[in-house]
């Protein structure tokens, strides 16, 4: 009796079509379009595009009488799923880390700062010690589209040596900003809102990008400053500058862990 008050109508006139048979229609075709979207332009795409060749081949094999191509595919079907988990192991795993990371998933549990840190607080501490300007977004709650929109796409995993490859004067994409989101480095070369009123006029662009973009989304943004290879980190509007390697780690567990505090900008000067 509760089965049929879900029943929105019948197909064909027998075919109960209910709120839950809406609902697992919604649900795989999020997930199909996530991993198309995944897939697309990749070498994936393409091995996609054979297998559903060899299904079309192995459903008219019987028809045709092709008695050899038929127990031949039929060979292959019980090994099907393993090959598949094989072929399309990155793009799985890629599917599920972009469902684990959608806003209602969010919603329901706060993820513990990760590694993505360690490496970021790593190469910044290198970046300083070489003498090289960094400006480094680890994004957070808010979307950052159109900072994403103008740089240079980028699909890597976050570890120092990329980093301060990238920050290398002579990488083409050195300039502006890198952007992390969890555990990857999504796009660099990015450009960033400049902050317009700013307290001390003597700082420079990176650190107006670094509040600019603080004054408009909660990402979190650390600045190495090419002229006196000091440390800084802007949230929530602030900026405090000054920071060692050390005491940046920390207040960057602190700011991406599960209470996320706003930054409180302090009274350090540059050295």
């Amino acid at each position: 009796m509760s089965e049929d008050r879900l029943v929105l109508f019948r197909l064909f006139g027998f075919m109960p079509f209910s709120l839950v048979s809406l609902l697992d229609i919604l649900l795989v075709t999020v997930i199909f379009a996530r991993l198309f979207a995944l897939m697309r332009g990749t070498r994936a795409a393409q091995i996609l595009v054979g297998l559903l060749l060899m299904a079309s081949v192995a459903t008219a094999a019987p028809w045709l009488r092709m008695d050899a191509l038929a127990w031949l595919l039929a060979q292959l079907r019980s090994i099907l799923l393993i090959l598949l988990v094989i072929l399309f192991q990155p793009e799985l795993r890629r599917l599920l880390v972009s469902l684990g990371q959608t806003p209602v998933l969010r919603w329901l549990y706060r993820a513990e700062p990760s590694r993505a840190v360690d490496e970021v607080t790593r190469a910044v501490g290198q970046l300083a010690s070489l003498g090289y300007g960094a400006l480094v977004v680890l994004a957070r709650q808010d979307r950052l589209d159109s900072v994403l929109e103008s740089g240079v796409p980028l699909d890597a995993e976050v570890s120092a040596d990329l980093l301060t490859t990238i920050f290398t004067p002579r990488s083409p994409l050195h300039d502006q900003a890198v952007v992390v989101q969890g555990e990857r480095i999504v796009a660099a070369r990015c450009t960033l809102p400049l902050a317009e009123a700013v307290q001390d006029q003597r700082l420079g662009t990176r650190h107006r990008a670094a509040l600019g973009l603080s004054q408009e989304a909660d990402a979190v943004t650390v600045v190495v400053s090419e002229e006196t290879r000091t440390i800084s980190l802007a949230a929530g509007g602030g900026l405090v500058r000054g920071l060692s390697a050390h005491d940046l780690g920390l207040r960057l567990h602190e700011l991406m862990g599960p209470a996320r505090p706003v930054l409180r900008p302090e009274p350090v000067e540059e050295v």
